[in-house]
């Protein structure tokens, strides 16, 4: 029969090898805690306090690894980040806006359909002039005021 230590080092190796394949990063966390359970099994600590120990470690590091990911902004959509198209943010000239609430833009060569990308108010009319690119969507530009 196998020592407590050699399981809880063999169960951290399955968790990170299965972590590996998964790309489950809170295993890498359920895994500091098997090893920190092999720790205390190497020091004499019974198995109770095994468990306890692999508990709240793993536990423990799984909540603040959440807890410091919940604190990260949210990621853009690809279609708004302008890390994937560098074209947000980018300046277009509307010389004039059609009835149906689009513009026909010359940018990069080529003539793009832009609509605003946030909605007037009822009475109010867009007027031409600098505009802001803040998505790309299709084959249309969505445009805010510069």
């Amino acid at each position: 029969m196998m020592s407590n230590p050699t399981v809880w080092w063999l169960l951290a190796g399955v968790t990170v090898a299965i972590e590996l394949a998964t790309g489950t990063f809170y295993l890498l966390m359920i895994s500091i805690g098997l090893a920190a359970a092999a720790v205390a099994a190497h020091l004499g600590v019974p198995l109770p306090g095994q468990l306890v120990t692999a508990a709240v470690v793993g536990g423990g590091a799984v909540v603040i690894w959440h807890w410091q990911g919940g604190k990260k902004p949210k990621a853009l959509q690809a279609n708004a980040n302008p890390d994937v198209h560098i074209d947000i943010g980018e300046l277009v000239t509307v010389t004039e806006w059609q009835a149906d609430g689009t513009a026909s833009v010359n940018y990069r060569g080529a003539q793009w359909t832009a609509v605003l990308a946030h909605k007037l108010k009822a009475d109010a009319h867009p007027a031409a002039g600098q505009y802001r690119i803040k998505e790309m969507s299709g084959n249309r530009l969505l445009i805010e005021p510069a």
